[in-house]
């Protein structure tokens, strides 16, 4: 397993990171995590080789940090770089969040955690964060041993990115990012300037939430076999991620044996640097052909909400892209029927039109009314 230094420390990670919000579960109503197995797969991960752990104060309905205290019994602890996150939907005042992170601590048995990250930061609530004391608080819980190397999660853009690493000493972000993500959220620059200051970066989303590899269309899997005959798109994927130097770690929420051996054999024979020029033109037309697979196109600006109808166009129209680029509308369709409003509550008023700076070819009426037919009741 090749490993990567830890900006902030004089120690080194894993390249591979054990993401722990999709462990195995139980065929039981509620699909509640199967502990002795996950229990069994973490270790089995750690035993050869992953030494970072990643998780969150609200996965698998709150029960992934009391699972992974378990798992890091018996000498496991002392062998990891263990990450969890602070919630900050639940803080309201400056108290909230050493409450928080004291449950957290006896959730997972240890008394200190060596990345806590502020979970899913946007523009809006790091602002309401930093009001709350977040910058105090992080260095209170340093200086009282309860956390090592503060840090954030982050969902939202460039700008907000950049922004939010000027504020304070980081020591840690982690970011969504993967082949199709490179100049989406955070972006590959932002990255590259994070880890310019010293910010150690930790990747989540490396198959999009396994859509890189749950359905790949004939043609995007036929550039692949081209590129490299036998090789399968989820190793495609991580040799993306690993080839650049930036990242500390790549989290992979790993369900099953199957896959954590598969993960394993990936990342202990590639590292930074990796890819040939070949390989980087093939993701690069694989990167074409998903985009030329998205129908509509939308940025989700939502110069066209609100509408008068109560329609979620942007929602909409984000899921119909989603589902039309990997080939998979099952998902899609069972959120679209369960919509309170859908578009056939469309009058073809045209606010929307007039509002939209996209200047779509087929006006956004039309849109819905295809969508529409396309997915109601399927």
């Amino acid at each position: 397993m090749f490993e990567r230094n830890f900006p902030a420390a004089n120690h080194a990670v894993s390249a591979l990171g054990m993401g722990c919000m999709r462990m195995p579960t139980r065929n039981e109503e509620g699909n509640p995590i199967d502990r002795p197995e996950a229990i069994r797969l973490i270790r089995h991960l750690i035993d050869n080789g992953v030494t970072y752990v990643d998780t969150a104060y609200g996965y698998h309905d709150g029960n992934s940090e009391g699972l992974v205290g378990e798992a890091l019994k018996d000498g496991y602890r002392e062998r990891v770089t263990l990450a969890t996150k602070l919630p900050v939907w639940l803080v309201n005042e400056r108290a909230d969040m050493e409450k928080l992170l004291d449950e957290q601590l006896a959730r997972l048995q240890t008394d200190h955690v060596d990345v806590y990250l502020a979970h899913a930061l946007d523009g809006e609530r790091f602002d309401k964060m930093r009001e709350l004391g977040l910058f105090d608080f992080m260095d209170e819980m340093v200086a009282k041993g309860k956390i090592r190397y503060p840090g954030f999660s982050f969902h939202d853009d460039a700008a907000a990115f950049r922004r939010i690493v000027d504020s304070y000493g980081w020591k840690v972000a982690q970011v969504q990012m993967n082949l199709l993500d490179e100049f989406n959220q955070a972006t590959m620059d932002g990255v590259r300037y994070a880890a310019g200051k010293g910010i150690g970066i930790v990747v989540m989303e490396p198959v999009r939430g396994g859509a890189l590899v749950k359905t790949v269309p004939d043609e995007i899997r036929a550039l692949y076999e081209a590129g490299a005959p036998g090789r399968s798109a989820a190793e495609w994927a991580f040799r993306w991620l690993i080839d650049k130097p930036e990242f500390m770690t790549i989290l992979s929420g790993m369900s099953t044996m199957e896959q954590a051996d598969d993960n394993l054999r990936i990342f202990s024979s590639a590292e930074a640097g990796c890819l040939s020029d070949a390989e980087k033109e093939t993701i690069e037309k694989v990167r074409k052909a998903y985009e030329a697979r998205i129908k509509v196109g939308c940025t989700g600006c939502e110069y066209c909400m609100p509408c008068p109808q109560g329609i979620k166009i942007p929602e909409i129209f984000k899921g119909y892209d989603t589902a039309s680029m990997f080939g998979d509308f099952t998902g899609f369709t069972k959120r679209y029927n369960e919509m309170e409003v859908n578009a056939s509550a469309c009058v073809g008023c045209g606010s929307c039109v007039a509002a939209c700076p996209q200047h779509f070819k087929t006006p956004i009426p039309e849109m819905l009314k295809q969508i529409h037919g396309e997915c109601f009741a399927k």
